[in-house]
């Protein structure tokens, strides 16, 4: 005979659920909220960068629209070996990197330790050090490109008193614009790199510089031997950032010099720009960015690399 218990028992498990129970409600609530933020990430995000990859493997003409598409298979890619101004942009570009990401690291820590440990209104210098790098990209080339001007810049006219008669024409000069570009580079991000140094020095404990005092070592000997290793992690986040940015400068040259004089300032993104835009070859253009898409992922992974071998 079957007792009152285990028929009460095989009842409820013989039960149906209910659908929607409390535990699925409060899922389906945070799937909502979710909801806009991953069709987002799909639309502006995932659905371009795989039409891009698909893009570098045609022949587009932008104005021709989506029915001019013609699959062309790896042709893009070869031509880059054979594009003479895609070279330039790449040489161009990886002068840039290695011209402003030291440079402009080297001056800021430099800035950032005298800040730090030796000036008072530190909060003040941080603001003035700062304010070129918030400042809007158009504004700051306008201002340098007064600077620069052959004749009637301050730049040109401090040489020529000083004795230079021929002074460089700058963003005109073949061999001097792509470096005017870079000095301005260095002084317009200096203010970021002090301020991520300066939070740097601030997890150094000071006992460490007391404790080497004691022991007779010199301000220069304290730098090398305690403010530069423990830095390093800060150091390394640095030079990851600078050099994807340096990769990415744009709006500079844009403004400035347009990739000019003789190519002499192209760089890898505007170049992507006037492949996209203005001759409408937007395969091709994929193609260049996915190229540069490679060369930073590869930069990345031997700085990656290198640190990991210095710790």
């Amino acid at each position: 005979m079957t007792s009152p218990q285990m028929s009460d028992r095989a009842g409820r498990s013989g039960a149906v659920r209910p659908l929607w129970t409390q535990a699925r409600r409060e899922a389906l609530v945070g799937w909502l909220f979710v909801l806009p933020e991953f069709l987002g990430i799909v639309l502006l995000g995932a659905f371009p960068l795989l039409f891009s990859l698909y893009l570098s493997f045609t022949d587009w003409d932008l104005v021709g629209g989506l029915g001019s598409i013609r699959f062309v298979g790896l042709d893009n890619f070869q031509s880059l070996f054979e594009d003479t101004k895609f070279m330039k942009a790449l040489t161009n570009n990886l002068v840039y990197t290695a011209a402003t990401v030291p440079v402009g690291m080297a001056i800021a820590l430099v800035f950032a330790v005298i800040i730090h440990s030796r000036l008072f209104l530190k909060e003040y210098f941080k603001v003035v050090f700062f304010i070129p790098y918030i400042a809007t990209t158009v504004a700051v080339a306008a201002v340098w490109s007064a600077l620069f001007h052959p004749s009637l810049g301050p730049i040109n006219r401090t040489l020529m008193k000083l004795g230079i008669t021929d002074p460089p024409k700058w963003l005109g000069d073949t061999d001097f614009a792509l470096w005017a570009i870079i000095i301005i580079a260095v002084w317009q991000s200096i203010g970021y790199n002090i301020v991520i140094y300066l939070a740097g020095l601030t997890n150094i404990s000071d006992e460490l510089y007391e404790a080497a005092n004691i022991d007779g070592a010199t301000s220069l000997q304290q730098f090398w031997k305690i403010t530069i290793p423990l830095l390093a992690p800060t150091t390394f986040f640095l030079s990851i950032t600078l050099i994807v940015s340096s990769f990415k400068v744009f709006d500079l040259i844009a403004f400035l010099t347009s990739g000019g004089p003789n190519n002499s300032t192209n760089v890898m993104v505007y170049y992507i720009f006037e492949e996209g835009f203005q001759r409408f070859r937007m395969g091709y253009a994929s193609a260049l960015s996915w190229a540069l898409f490679l060369i930073i992922a590869f930069i990345t992974i031997i700085t990656w690399k290198v640190q990991k071998k210095q710790e």
